[in-house]
């Protein structure tokens, strides 16, 4: 197989056997979906085994599909510790950093990547921005070099650096009864209508938490499983909720009201985060120490335009 395996097909194949998806994978790796279905046959005809089965569009691996996803991400893994050693004698001129990231970092990620990016522009830079589940499964695949996580996980062994501030903000519509009062209690909450991200985001744990401590529950009206779609309940007036501040990133000020209330905003942290078992490649340390020069350059998380910064960062301490 060595002999007539490309590294293209394998490629391919360790997109398929990640994301569970031919389209998917095709979309990643900006290619049609025949060439996708062709260059599997190719590599299932080489191999002499069935690699994926097919139900739908569902994908999902045979036993011999698993053992060669595993030696696939060794080969790959093998490759980018060469590619980074080259890096490391040439100094930063040329070498890649992969980075994965949950939604919410989205609001920042992307310009903190291309501020580095101008810093060292012979350094290859990617960003997948996907789900904490998603990221957890690569992590656990060591698969990237650095995960931007607003919790680290506690079910695998990591190294975790805080990078940045990550006030939580309740939010409601500028309209909104509760809207300009100041001091609201917990209390005055708890009998809202509620927009929540699903069971498991780490922003609705803390929320919860909160008002576990102090007795209240809250019922969501709405589970949604994005921030965008949140704020967009919000402006029409289906409930209430608390966001990550970033997440009014450019926004007008006067879009949304931030409710001020006891024990808000909850201050939470940004993490790089690597498994503990890897060692960080030169160009990771790297763009590790460029967000904590970025986060030591300044008290307050950037917020865009600085409404919501302006507002809370500076408030309650």
């Amino acid at each position: 197989m060595r002999h007539h395996t490309t590294f293209r097909q394998l490629e391919i194949f360790e997109a398929i056997a990640r994301l569970s998806s031919f389209t998917r994978a095709s979309e990643e790796l900006y290619l049609t979906q025949p060439t996708v279905s062709m260059q599997m046959k190719k590599l299932t005809d080489i191999v002499g085994s069935p690699l994926v089965e097919q139900i739908g569009k569902k994908v999902s691996l045979t036993e011999d599909g698993r053992e060669l996803a595993q030696a696939s991400r060794e080969i790959f893994a093998i490759l980018d510790r060469y590619t980074m050693s080259v890096a490391q004698r040439r100094g930063l001129e040329k070498g890649k950093l992969k980075l994965m990231a949950i939604t919410t970092a989205s609001y920042f990620a992307p310009r903190l990547l291309g501020e580095f990016s101008k810093l060292h522009p012979g350094i290859e830079v990617s960003l997948r921005v996907t789900n904490k589940e998603q990221v957890l499964a690569s992590m656990a695949d060591n698969l990237d070099d650095l995960y931007l996580l607003g919790t680290p996980p506690v079910e695998i062994d990591v190294v975790a650096t805080p990078i940045m501030d990550n006030p939580i903000v309740v939010l409601a519509a500028p309209d909104h009864p509760l809207a300009g009062r100041p001091n609201l209690t917990l209390a005055d909450l708890a009998q809202e209508r509620w927009v929540m991200r699903e069971a498991g985001s780490g922003t609705r744990k803390a929320i919860e938490t909160l008002f576990h401590e102090h007795g209240l529950e809250i019922r969501p009206r709405l589970e949604l499983g994005s921030n965008e779609a949140i704020k967009q309940a919000i402006l029409a007036d289906l409930g209430i909720s608390a966001l990550s501040c970033h997440a009014l990133t450019l926004h007008q000020p006067d879009q949304f009201a931030v409710l001020d209330v006891e024990g808000f905003p909850i201050l939470r942290h940004w993490y790089a985060v690597y498994p503990a078992g890897r060692q960080a490649s030169l160009v990771a340390r790297a763009f590790l120490d460029f967000l904590l020069t970025q986060r030591n350059g300044s008290s307050c998380a950037p917020i865009g335009n600085g409404a919501c910064c302006a507002v809370n960062c500076g408030k309650k301490g």
